[in-house]
């Protein structure tokens, strides 16, 4: 028997040599030193020795399987090391070849474009982001901001309702209200953010994005309010644009006004865009009412402050020149590759 397993060693390591890829090597291993392999065979016919010469032959057979395993590991290695040469020759890289362009590259749409340039502008004169639900309950929309129940100006504001005292937003004053409850005065914020209403037309979409602000201190004036907004309107549009405050009405601040300014596309001449005007309705403002502050639980007698709110699609067609909403939502490849 120990002729056999020598016979058996010299013969298996013949092959494990000859071999030529490690899928055959594989296959040889099962051969020898599988659970049915020979080695495996040999040491079953061991049972029929002499019991007294089983520990010398399970040396010898422990011999030959120790020197087929080491071959094999040695000879896997040779193999992978010419696999691993063959396949780096196969794929050499020619590099006089044309390189492969990247595919074409995102970008912001105009509209986030124009949210992170306003942001940025107010963050030069000290104002911080804060952000609320979009989903609110009647008080913070409504009650909170001198609207009561019944008050002509919710006819303005038609909104998506849940439930009687739940919505969406129809403007992120809410946020304004919510940062008040949490925070003593000075006040300094700006409220970015997707507002909801029930409109839909050509100059009107059921969701759409504003920028209010939010400024409460003790000796604030209308006077800062407009040197505010006049900062914001030559940083947007231009130092040489004039803007001008006109009287208006909001249920949450009193005195009110409109911010306009020269038109961008007649630069104040008059035309179809401004209805020959020359001016152009950007913005509304105006000094918190002091029943704001009554449901905030802050003193009107101590605190002022000013309050302000835009568009942000409308700041947008008027900086880049669009003339149709509708564009913003289309999701036209040509429309948005001009603002990469």
């Amino acid at each position: 028997m120990k002729e056999e397993l020598q016979l058996l060693e010299r013969e298996a390591l013949e092959r494990i040599q000859a071999t030529t890829s490690t899928r055959e090597l594989a296959d040889i291993r099962v051969h020898y030193l599988g659970k049915k392999g020979q080695v495996a065979q040999a040491m079953q016919s061991m049972k029929q020795i002499d019991p007294a010469e089983r520990p010398a032959m399970g040396k010898v057979v422990n011999s030959v399987k120790s020197a087929l395993s080491q071959a094999i590991e040695e000879r896997q290695a040779q193999l992978q090391e010419q696999e691993k040469q063959q396949k780096l020759q196969q794929e050499q890289v020619d590099v006089t070849l044309p390189g492969i362009l990247p595919g074409p590259q995102g970008a912001l749409h105009p509209i986030s474009r124009i949210m992170h340039e306003i942001i940025q502008i107010f963050a030069t004169l000290g104002f911080t982001v804060e952000e609320g639900p979009e989903i609110e309950t009647d008080f913070y929309n409504f009650e909170a901001l001198n609207i009561p129940p019944n008050h002509p100006a919710r006819d303005m504001q038609d909104t998506f309702y849940v439930s009687d005292e739940i919505l969406l937003r129809t403007h992120t004053s809410p946020v304004q209200v919510r940062t008040m409850l949490n925070q003593k005065p000075p006040v300094r914020i700006i409220a970015p953010g997707k507002v909801y209403r029930c409109d839909s037309d050509l100059t009107h979409t059921p969701m759409f994005h504003q920028v209010e602000g939010l400024l409460i201190d003790q000796s604030t004036t209308f006077a800062d309010l407009k040197g505010v907004l006049e900062y914001f309107c030559k940083a947007m549009f231009g130092e040489d644009k004039a803007v001008r405050f006109r009287p208006s009405f909001f249920p949450f601040t009193e005195p009110s006004a409109e911010v306009d300014i020269e038109c961008v596309m007649c630069q104040g001449s008059g035309c179809r865009v401004c209805k020959e005007t020359g001016w152009l309705e950007i913005l509304g403002c105006g000094m918190v009412d002091p029943n704001v502050f009554g449901a905030v639980n802050y003193d009107p007698e101590i605190y002022q402050g000013f309050a302000f709110g835009m568009g942000v699609e409308r700041i947008t067609m008027l900086k880049y020149g669009i003339n149709d909403l509708r564009l913003f939502f289309e999701n036209d490849v040509r429309f948005l590759r001009q603002y990469q």
